[in-house]
């Protein structure tokens, strides 16, 4: 299985990325979550020039985030500055989105716009609509400034199988966040694959035409005799719980959302920890600020304070913590369920965590 990282914006990002590179590992994705963290495209363009080999990774835009001709207008400068090298994932627009204290567009939404997408990148004229008012539009510059003619690849955030239908007519892959059951993995292919089945594929597009999966997770290795649900495994992992428990604690009350009563879904143990993290953050379900309690230092290192949050049940599910043995197994059994990539979000100490990554790996 290849290896990848994910991590926010921030100043010396393409150091990460040379870092990155030098190990061996395939790709190197910056989050793109506006009010939390810095600009994936900005960081992104000075991963480009900072390196030659490994490739770039938008993780992941949104038409609710950016229009379809702004975002082209990223990728593809990003791909006159590293060509060939760029990846754009796409999707609801879940965290950047309730980070405004909004809801997440729809998986029809995200097919439009990764059409159009898709075309723009390719250099083709596509149909631009907003409103009641559409227009062709087209990239209207020559020279340097964009290359449309190195392939752009194109996956598709999911979680269940109307994004993964998406993935499936746009002939484009799949990332997915947190996600270690191989069954449902395995459902997220087949709905792939189903929508796939007759859908007519452009021979002029110049979209990169794989379909790569890549799971987002976090990694932490057990020393010998190591505590797996001690201080540093809950340090390591915490940042995803925390986002698990702050996305159930947004949607407890949100009866309209796309996965109503989220909260509701889980064991008591976990309902009673989205309890605690609202009422520790001093806040509730149903106050309209809420996303400003929630959401600060989203995917950031946790504080101490907050371990006892960490529960072992979710640090299991949504992370990847054993011995190297154990890991291996696992990853395995990952790669039976369809997973081409493993990428991690490393918050301790970024290049030891890659490096542990890339061992692990070889």
């Amino acid at each position: 299985m290849r290896a990848g990282v994910v991590v926010t914006a921030q100043p010396g990002v393409e150091d990460l990325a040379v870092r990155a590179e030098e190990l061996g590992l395939h790709s190197f994705w910056v989050n793109d979550t506006p009010m939390v963290h810095g600009d994936a495209f900005v960081a992104l363009s000075l991963c480009a020039k900072a390196t030659s080999r490994i490739r770039l990774g938008i993780g992941v835009t949104s038409p609710a985030l950016r229009s379809a001709p702004a975002a082209a207008g990223g990728l593809t400068s990003l791909n006159a500055l590293a060509p060939g090298r760029i990846i754009c994932g796409v999707g609801t627009g879940n965290t950047a989105r309730r980070t405004l204290g909004m809801r997440p567009t729809t998986a029809a939404t995200v097919e439009t716009f990764t059409a159009a997408l898709q075309g723009l990148c390719a250099g083709r004229t596509i149909e631009y609509r907003e409103g009641d008012r559409v227009r062709d539009v087209r990239f209207l510059h020559a020279g340097g400034q964009v290359n449309t003619a190195d392939p752009i690849e194109f996956v598709v955030a999911a979680l269940g199988p109307k994004a993964a239908a998406v993935a499936g007519r746009r002939g484009t892959g799949l990332i997915s966040f947190g996600l270690l059951d191989p069954t449902a993995w395995h459902a997220l292919h087949d709905a792939r694959r189903s929508a796939a089945r007759g859908t007519p594929r452009d021979p002029d597009s110049r979209t990169d035409p794989r379909a790569d999966s890549y799971v987002v997770t976090a990694l932490h290795i057990l020393d010998e005799d190591e505590d797996p649900h001690g201080d540093a495994a809950r340090d390591a992992t915490g940042h995803l719980v925390l986002s698990l428990l702050a996305f159930a604690a947004d949607t407890a009350a949100d009866t309209a959302a796309d996965t109503p009563a989220f909260a509701e879904q889980l064991g008591p143990a976990e309902r009673e920890t989205v309890r605690r993290l609202l009422d520790r953050r001093g806040t509730s379900a149903t106050a309209p600020d809420r996303h400003t309690k929630l959401y600060p230092n989203y995917l950031g290192r946790i504080a101490p304070q907050d371990r006892d949050l960490i529960l072992p049940s979710l640090m299991n599910t949504l992370a990847l913590v054993g011995t190297r043995d154990d890991l291996r197994a696992r990853i395995a059994t990952l790669q039976q369920a369809g997973i081409d990539e493993l990428l991690i979000q490393p918050v301790i100490d970024p290049p030891t965590e890659m490096a542990q990554l890339a061992k692990l790996l070889t």
